[in-house]
């Protein structure tokens, strides 16, 4: 462990380090994972205010596990007021999820990884709407789609036989007269990120030069004149406060990481605000049921609804446990983390965001209002939402499960104004020495994308470097090349994806 004497303080001492993770979650895991494999000689500490990794919006039972490739997902594919359908954000998002499969393979097959069953599975991704507007927008959707190489395997169906054999329990006993449809992708998958969080950590403490310090909640963040990071944290076990310093800190706390990134005071904060939801899951395991359904089935959201709410009934396998999950029912709420304070929004509100603050809440208060009606739904309104996708659904054989929180952007817009947004982003410093992560879906399932997105922006020297540019490629073969516009490289990553990770059907 290295020590520094800090100036103004003789009695505290700084571990230095060259690199801060705060947070245990799948982002700060999968940079340090890269960063490892790209320089072993790297100093990197992790910080985790919880008392282990992966348990805020990272845990398999606070996400949906979908490994969201656009697959199933109809809020990335909107229509157009003409009729037609917009595919460009499922191809972005496709593409990047077949990112993070090169990634994982590459764990797995040296040996980083376990077993691919153990943090992800073969699941289909299928999408499911009634109604005659929604079949023809499904229809139009999957001309669209399946005519790009990235969803060349997708499937469309009318057909009640073939609906039975797909997804067993979302047609049984449904009106005969309903106009239904559905799309089928085989090669989906489940992902239980908790997991594969968790083995990628325990690998990276087993490594030299990296240490993970749990229990310790980041206080203080500020620059140095050298461009270097103090950051204090406090030990929750002893009260004790520590100090470390690094050349670069990457703030990765879910909806932890805006309190943080306002923290650094960097300029390219200013403005940025959250706008907090809560999720609920309806949760089956009774294996008589669980077994009649293997795949993820997303229908469209209700209008008003925010797109984290689109609507699904999903297989899950969570610690090599079969569930059946279906939501998410969205909430209000002023937290940040599931395990966060009631004061978190209100004490994010700073005089550089106040105004775009404001401005979204004014223009949102639909939104508002909607998430503030789902939290007082009864349990049987819940299940009624259900058999829309599971007619014989019974009350007594689901239970209510909260879901991780969501703090969704609040942007600044040219005009001063403010703008919401449903996605991620990478906030980073001019200088490159601190970078954090916002938003939420699709998240995870884009993790490594995201991950290469920081590190080109923050050691942009060093990835031009001819020993960077082969460790990438050996981590992610199609880096510095276009999934979306080359289909043979597409179709040689993707053979050895499905292969390595089990997901062929």
């Amino acid at each position: 462990m290295k020590l520094a004497t800090c100036q103004g303080d003789k009695r505290m001492t700084a571990r230095q380090a060259d690199v801060v993770l705060v947070g245990g979650g799948v982002m700060s895991a999968t940079l340090g994972m890269m960063l490892r494999q790209l320089d072993p000689s790297l100093d990197i500490v992790m910080v985790e205010r919880l008392d282990h990794v992966a348990h805020e919006s990272t845990d398999g039972w606070n996400n949906a596990g979908t490994g969201h490739a656009g697959y199933c997902e109809l809020n990335y594919t909107p229509e157009t007021k003409d009729g037609d359908v917009e595919i460009e954000r499922a191809l972005k998002i496709n593409a990047s999820f077949e990112i993070s499969l090169q990634l994982w393979s590459y764990l797995v097959e040296q040996g980083i990884l376990p077993k691919p069953t153990e943090f992800i599975n073969p699941t289909p991704h299928q999408s499911f709407v009634w109604g005659k507007d929604n079949v023809a927008y499904l229809k139009r959707r999957h001309e669209r789609l399946s005519a790009h190489h990235l969803f060349r395997d997708m499937e469309y169906t009318e057909s009640p036989e073939l609906l039975k054999e797909w997804m067993p329990l979302v047609v049984k006993h449904r009106d005969p007269m309903q106009a239904v449809a559905a799309t089928r992708v085989s090669h989906g998958s489940d992902v239980d990120f908790g997991s594969l969080t968790r083995n990628m950590v325990s690998y990276l403490q087993k490594q030299p030069n990296f240490e993970l310090m749990l229990s310790h909640p980041v206080k203080t963040l500020a620059q140095r004149d050298n461009g270097r990071w103090k950051v204090r944290v406090r030990d929750e076990n002893t009260g004790e406060t520590k100090k470390l310093e690094a050349g670069f800190v990457f703030l990765g706390a879910g909806g932890g990481a805006l309190p943080l990134l306002q923290k650094s005071g960097i300029e390219e904060a200013r403005g940025y605000g959250g706008f907090p939801v809560s999720g609920q899951w309806l949760v089956c395991q009774k294996p008589e049921i669980v077994k009649q359904h293997n795949s993820k089935v997303y229908g469209k959201a209700p209008v008003g609804s925010p797109p984290m709410s689109v609507p699904h009934l999903d297989t899950r396998i969570i610690d090599g446990k079969p569930a059946l999950l279906f939501g998410p029912y969205a909430g209000f709420t002023t937290r940040f983390l599931k395990q966060g304070s009631m004061f978190d929004l209100f004490g994010s509100v700073k005089s550089s965001n106040i105004r775009s603050m404001l401005s979204v809440s004014k223009n949102n208060m639909d939104l508002t209002r909607y998430l503030i009606g789902e939290v007082f739904q009864s349990h049987e309104d819940r299940v009624e939402s259900l058999r829309n996708f599971y007619p014989d659904a019974n009350e007594e054989d689901w239970r209510l499960q909260m879901a991780g929180q969501r703090v969704q952007i609040i942007k600044r817009t040219p005009d001063g104004s403010g703008k919401l947004e449903f996605g991620t982003e990478i906030v980073a410093s001019g200088d490159g020495t601190l970078a954090a992560l916002l938003g939420a879906s699709p998240g995870a399932s884009t993790a490594v994308h995201a991950m290469i997105d920081v590190i080109e922006r923050c050691f942009p020297e060093r990835i031009k470097s001819d020993d960077w540019q082969e460790a990438m490629r050996r981590m992610v073969p199609s880096y510095g090349q276009s999934l979306v516009d080359n289909e043979a490289l597409l179709t040689e990553v993707r053979q050895r994806t499905l292969t390595t990770l089990g997901l062929k059907p």
